[in-house]
């Protein structure tokens, strides 16, 4: 396939495209993804971290072909397949809304998550005609991208981009690194790509010649949940916009699907502007309007309990997932301190710590060794020696904000209800 076209990417450099990529790419529902910050309100905490979704899914498009070239050059995929994980790449974002995973907090309240939006905009927007128009099937794309019963060559990309070595993680971690200015996040892509391999119907690394990158992809990836994406000032100012959309959300109809120009309308500075001119109708829309006049301030929320969550059971885990038990706990706490339990915020990470499968299923990493004759086999954990296999687990955290004048209370409240 030929790419005439070439983007400038501050992080991978030049950035080819075909002539049906750059049809898509200049689709309104690809174009809005320029006006969504890729780490909703991160700046407030680092100011460089301002890039966008837009220039995520193509940094994901690039490693998406990279990684499928690959495979195509050990005989997996034709070209018709690195054409699909280009695509694939390309739309797997689409479904975000204001705030990135921030809106995932408002969609959860509604059972949805982003790819549930990415399907619907395939099904319903412009996009998915300009995806059948390059050969593609919208409801192959969907599947891959979103998740879905897949086939042949579109089963080895969803492989791809539903196992632990997503085109999509390593993009956001050279990413978010660079554009947030720390010192995380900077793993050797190319040396990682040249290493995989599809073996039984798995996508493997190569034992030992890729395990160092592969540590260092590990251990970079730990850095960066703790240093930025749940760093706990990051996570009081995506909590406030998160709390104030869904306290506006019945009001202003953020997570009503049934609009496709309406959402299309949905970005980072609609969904400020909304909420800074909100008319107060009741206590709630009060309190999504203050809590934005809050951030514009930089008057943030402060925290006041903290516990680090490793495994998903027991009661603190279990936090994360369930948004009712959230709520809960926030109404013991403020009664508890005498205060409005709007007053208490309970915040879990939406962003998933751990590469997931469609399903909820964990992502786990294989190794592969090379026998004589050129024959290729899985290996178990066992025959791998790295210390970093173990830190592949969650590593999410619970915390709990307030504003700062009921800090005192809420923080005694927080303990005693929490030692119970």
């Amino acid at each position: 396939m030929r790419y005439p076209y070439e983007i400038k990417d501050p992080v991978h450099g030049f950035i080819r495209a075909s002539n049906g990529e750059m049809t898509i790419i200049d689709s309104r529902p690809i174009q809005r993804l320029r006006r969504i910050k890729q780490l909703a309100m991160a700046d407030l905490t680092y100011p460089g971290a301002v890039h966008t979704r837009f220039l995520h899914s193509l940094g994901v498009m690039h490693l998406a072909g990279a990684m499928a070239n690959r495979l195509a050059e050990l005989g997996h995929l034709s070209e018709e397949g690195i054409a699909l994980a280009r695509l694939v790449g390309l739309v797997h974002d689409v479904g975000h809304g204001p705030g990135s995973h921030v809106f995932e907090e408002v969609l959860a309240d509604k059972g949805l998550k982003h790819e549930d939006v990415g399907a619907w905009l395939l099904r319903a927007s412009e996009l998915g005609d300009l995806v059948e128009e390059q050969g593609f099937s919208r409801d192959e794309v969907s599947s891959v991208a979103f998740g879905g019963s897949v086939r042949g060559e579109a089963a080895i990309v969803a492989e791809m981009f539903w196992g632990v070595l997503s085109p999509d993680t390593m993009d956001y971690l050279v990413r978010d690194s660079h554009f947030a200015g720390v010192g995380y996040g900077r793993i050797d892509i190319g040396r990682l790509v040249g290493t995989i391999d599809l073996v039984e119907g798995v996508l493997a690394v190569e034992y030992p010649g890729g395990l160092t990158s592969f540590e260092d992809y590990v251990i970079s990836r730990l850095q960066m949940f703790n240093a930025v994406y749940f760093h706990r000032t990051v996570r009081a100012a995506n909590a406030m916009l998160a709390r104030a959309m869904a306290w506006a959300d019945e009001h202003l109809g953020l997570t009503e699907l049934k609009d496709v120009d309406f959402f299309l309308k949905l970005d980072d500075c609609y969904i400020r502007t909304a909420l800074i001119t909100l008319e107060p109708y009741d206590e709630l829309s009060r309190l999504a309007r203050e809590l934005m006049e809050r951030l514009e301030a930089r008057r943030l929320l402060k925290c006041v309990y903290e516990a680090p969550v490793g495994r998903r059971e027991g009661y603190l885990e279990e936090l994360v997932a369930r948004p009712e038990l959230r709520k809960k706990l926030e109404r013991e706490i403020a009664e508890e301190a005498g205060v409005e339990p709007e007053k208490v915020f309970v915040d879990t990470p939406f962003a998933p710590s751990v590469p997931m499968r469609p399903g909820g299923e964990l992502a786990k990493i294989r190794f592969f060794r090379t026998e004589e004759g050129g024959l290729k086999r899985l290996l178990d954990s066992s025959e791998v020696c790295s210390l970093v296999l173990g830190l592949g687990g969650y590593i999410d955290v619970v915390r709990i904000y307030t504003f700062p004048e009921h800090r005192e209370a809420v923080k005694k409240a927080s303990r005693r209800v929490l030692s119970t």
